[in-house]
């Protein structure tokens, strides 16, 4: 049979897809790109805001086309969207054949093979993380590794706890076992996602927690920079904070998602911090881990936030001047907190303060960029630009969210090069290697 995959949403979605494909390519079947020769055709769904959703839609909906025109003989559905709709799916999108929960992706190989019309399969979604091989599509030298999956932190504004289930930590075995088994396929980069990579082996009682795992991973021959995404601020520990500044291996990079700073915005979204704390962790962040680059995440426009509130974040990016940022305009959730509540903001009012935040966090950015010129980097090499030139990455850009190096010179995919920065062209850093 020759499949047709489409993968959407984050990392940790991704992982589950390449999961799903190495299940597929063993048991016989060939994945292509052109779903227009496909037999059949996965989809593997986000369903974290509403334009998330609309893109899943899109995409099934297209691929439904080709099942009155082509040989696509058989559709499947896979991950958030049918966990959260699990009800109504089927019924919204009769070209659908074939439902899986977020628990039930394991699944796969049954679900294109099944006769069955309509195939579901709705699993134990906080059952323990299945240990699979996969078929890794990032690269060529950089792989995500899931440490785990969930989230126990009910925050007003999100479903993911709704739809992927409580927090769920891999037994550190596991995922060492993973790390050394890239290290053997090429892979110099592991970038460790999970909803909150701190609160990693909490669940699991046995005194593993993120610091013990990263000394571990340290010491794995073969990888170069290990890369964590997100740390939420109230669980960064002392002694995380110096594992990262020790270990030479750990990039100083860290995607600490803060969402706001006013207090009364805070406490709406359910989040612990307080201005004064993110002040105070930001300092300490800073003083005891040298170099390093701090991204965040922001939600704007949630109910609650008018013109003070605002004013009060613009501020306080202007003062902090962080080097990364992800801004996001809020989308109403049903059946979150933040849905019910009052003094709501307009999605084109939430729109309009995303791009001044955006505008803004574009200057501070390009101020950082500019402090680089003349400095010479440690880049992973990842491939040919558009316009000849190479493209990597330095210890500051993580793929996918952040601008890439782009450099003349020697330089082998998949390695890394010393390079010199001397310009920034439309955002980029440029150079050359030295």
């Amino acid at each position: 049979m020759k499949v047709h995959f489409t993968s959407l949403g984050c990392a940790k979605n991704l992982i589950d897809s390449e999961q799903m494909l190495a299940l597929i390519t063993g048991a016989g079947h060939e994945i292509v790109a052109d779903p227009a020769q496909a037999d059949a055709a996965v989809v593997n769904t986000c369903a974290f805001i509403e334009a998330a959703q609309q893109e899943a839609i899109d995409a099934i909906l297209e691929l439904a086309e080709l099942k009155k025109t082509g040989p696509l003989q058989r559709l499947v559905v896979t991950g958030c969207l049918p966990q959260r709709y699990q009800g109504d799916i089927l019924r919204e999108i009769p070209e659908i054949d074939a439902v899986l929960g977020v628990g039930s992706f394991p699944d796969v190989v049954a679900a294109l093979e099944s006769g069955e019309r309509h195939f579901a399969r709705f699993l134990d979604k906080n059952a323990p993380l299945p240990e699979l091989d996969r078929v890794v599509t990032t690269g060529p030298a950089w792989a995500y590794v899931k440490i785990a999956d969930g989230c126990d932190n009910r925050c007003a504004y999100c479903v993911i706890p709704s739809i992927r289930g409580r927090y769920r930590s891999r037994p550190k075995a596991a995922v060492l076992a993973e790390a050394e088994g890239l290290a053997a396929r090429g892979v110099k980069e592991l970038i460790l996602v999970a909803q909150d990579v701190t609160r990693y082996g909490r669940d699991l009682r046995d005194g593993t927690d993120l610091a013990s795992l990263l000394r571990d991973l340290t010491a794995v021959d073969g990888i170069q920079w290990i890369r964590l995404h997100y740390l939420y601020p109230n669980e960064i520990t002392d002694e995380l904070i110096d594992v990262i500044a020790g270990e030479s291996k750990v990039v100083k990079y860290l995607d600490v998602p803060i969402q706001h700073v006013n207090d009364a915005i805070l406490r709406r979204m359910r989040r612990p911090e307080t201005r004064a704390s993110i002040e105070a962790l930001f300092a300490k962040l800073r003083e005891r881990i040298p170099g390093v680059v701090l991204r965040t995440s922001l939600i704007v426009g949630l109910p609650g936030e008018g013109e003070a509130e605002f004013a009060e974040l613009l501020a306080f990016l202007r003062e902090q001047k962080l080097p990364r940022a992800g801004v996001f305009a809020y989308s109403p959730q049903e059946g979150t907190a933040a849905a019910e509540m009052p003094d709501r903001c307009g999605p084109e009012e939430a729109e309009d303060r995303r791009r001044i935040v955006t505008e803004l966090q574009n200057a501070v950015m390009d101020e950082y960029d500019r402090a680089q010129i003349g400095k010479t980097f440690p880049v992973l090499c990842e491939g040919r630009a558009e316009d000849g030139r190479w493209a990597g990455r330095r210890y500051a850009d993580s793929p996918d969210i952040d601008e890439q190096v782009l450099f003349t010179g020697d330089a082998v995919p998949g390695e890394f090069v010393r390079v010199r920065i001397e310009a920034l062209e439309d955002g980029c850093l440029t150079g050359k290697a030295v």
